[in-house]
């Protein structure tokens, strides 16, 4: 743990935005990471957010992915602290209510409103621990200030700024237009102490000529009295985890040699599981849109979810379980994650509705397991090592040879795929969020084996499914060319997640430090170790 600083009081700075996406996650990140770079004991912080992809925690609760990000900013382990309140919605009314890391309810949005009181009592508590820990702590604000149907009891944006009096920096996104009216809009909605509050704006994602720009900028000054504090360019291929939207958009990759795709189902949660096969060059990955077909490939993900019968539901209403069943007598091959784990057995049931209407629902069936819904939510850090077989050949779902020749049956290469490999199995380290218990025949042939002796997970007899509950299952380099390997894409080359991820924060980190006019901000606000010299 730091060692608490003698500088009193610690420095503050909320980062709120006009929209969603605007970039507040990624500038808290470029905060944390340019004063952490500098020696400054820093961190991240965020109130409340609402996202379905989460990360555990060092002590053992659950916060948002964003902030465990935003904490790898600053050099520190991700704690409850850092995002006090976590939202995960369950349906469009309905949200899991997570406080202080552990789920305390599940409430619609009018019986959370009344809960807020409650929420802001846990929000300010780890607000009094953070600044008598930290020096500086950088905050991060969640949708928009102007959303005034909600300011009564906000504990996300201005409720908590002029609470935990902080002062704040107006963020938009100039890539989707209209940027001038977001920023001046945004704080004409204010209330008079809610504007003297921000101390300035910034333009994230611009591209183009600056010089272009120059003419709004003065306006906008001239406008609201208040300064702009940096245009940040747009960071063309920035991989950093996303807060909680899923980047549908295929990126274009030549000497690809396997073709992913995993299902976007409505609750899809811990997206960001799949970052590294979207990262890998010869991978060729793809979000499954609301609509489209499932297409020939190699290999089909099932990720995490927050509701899973619902999400099942969803699937079957689209065909995808008819499409994943012929994709499977091709030979293809199937990763289930966590809900999608689920999904694969005979039966999910949910006997108290924890992610909706009381009751069981038919799996797939395609792994001989069913999983009951209980109260308590496993979170738990993992490492161990992958049991999956080496894989010989896949077809894809028309029945056509994807890589290699196909010199043998079907049948005989399922035999084949049962032999283990002689070595221990690639390392994997990851977390487990889940309130399922999983039980049946399918688990007595495990997909990993972790340090504690704890088995996990199935593998199908004839070597197509492989399921388990760790997420981060790609992350680690050993892993993720395993998999590839067991999926068909032989030799791949290595792709480390971790490294890239840090090299982008000190990417994301240059750019913004270059980009924000410090003498500026410099009159707003004073960080502690720095001076407008160090920039």
């Amino acid at each position: 743990m730091n060692t608490p600083s003698p500088f009193k009081p610690p420095v503050s700075l909320m980062i709120q935005g006009c929209t969603s996406d605007a970039g507040k996650t990624t500038l808290v990140a470029a905060f944390c990471r340019i004063l952490q770079r500098r020696g400054v004991n820093v961190a991240p912080f965020k109130p409340q957010n609402m996202a379905l992809n989460s990360a555990v925690t060092r002590d053992g609760g659950e916060i948002g992915r964003a902030q465990a990000l935003q904490a790898q900013a600053a050099g520190l382990a991700p704690r409850i602290d850092f995002n006090p309140v976590l939202l995960k919605p369950t349906t469009d009314r309905r949200a899991q209510v997570i406080i202080h890391g552990h789920a305390v309810d599940t409430l619609d949005a009018r019986a959370y409103h009344e809960y807020k009181r409650v929420a802001m009592t846990a929000v300010m508590q780890s607000w009094q621990r953070m600044t008598d820990e930290f020096d500086c702590v950088i905050v991060e604000g969640a949708g928009s200030p102007a959303e005034i149907n909600l300011r009564d009891r906000d504990i996300a944006n201005m409720g908590f700024a002029e609470a935990a009096d902080v002062p704040v920096i107006l963020v938009a996104d100039i890539d989707r237009g209209g940027v001038f009216a977001h920023l001046v809009g945004t704080l004409e909605l204010l209330s008079a102490s809610e504007q003297a509050r921000v101390k300035g704006f910034v333009i994230n994602r611009f591209r183009g000529d600056i010089g272009l720009l120059e003419s709004g900028l003065d306006w906008l000054e001239a406008r609201t009295g208040k300064p702009v504090l940096g245009v940040l360019p747009y960071l063309h291929g920035l991989m950093l985890d996303a807060e909680d939207a899923i980047a549908t958009e295929s990126q274009a990759k030549s000497g690809t040699r396997l073709k992913a795709v995993a299902i976007a189902y409505p609750r899809c949660s811990n997206h960001n599981d799949l970052d590294p096969l979207r990262l890998h060059p010869e991978v060729a990955f793809t979000w499954l849109a609301p609509g489209e077909p499932l297409p020939a490939c190699d290999l089909i993900i099932l990720p995490g979810s927050k509701a899973a019968q619902a999400d099942l539901a969803w699937l079957r209403e689209h065909g995808h379980d008819v499409a994943i069943n012929r994709h499977l007598r091709y030979g293809g091959k199937v990763i289930g994650l966590c809900g999608g784990y689920q999904m694969l057995g005979r039966w999910l049931h949910d006997p108290e509705g924890w992610e909706g209407s009381p009751g069981s629902q038919p799996g797939l069936g395609l792994l001989d397991m069913e999983t009951t819904l209980a109260s308590e939510k496993q979170l738990r850090n993992v490492a161990g090592r992958l049991k999956v077989p080496e894989g010989t050949h896949r077809a894809g779902a028309d029945g056509t040879a994807i890589h290699g020749t196909i010199n043998e049956t079907i049948g005989k290469n399922k035999q084949e795929n049962t032999k283990e490999t002689a070595d221990p199995g690639a390392w994997v380290a990851g977390y487990e969020i889940h309130m399922g218990v999983t039980y049946g025949k399918a688990l007595e042939n495990p997909a990993i084996r972790f340090d504690d002796g704890r088995e996990e997970g199935a593998i199908s007899t004839d070597n197509q499914i492989f399921a388990t509950y760790c997420h981060g299952l790609f992350d680690q380099p050993e892993a993720l060319t395993a998999l590839l390997a067991w999926a068909g894409l032989k030799n791949a080359v290595a792709v480390d997640l971790s490294a890239r991820r840090e090299a982008d924060l000190d990417r994301l980190a240059d750019a913004v430090e270059a980009a924000i006019d410090w003498e500026k901000l410099g009159a707003c606000m004073t960080f502690p170790k720095v001076t407008l010299r160090d920039f």
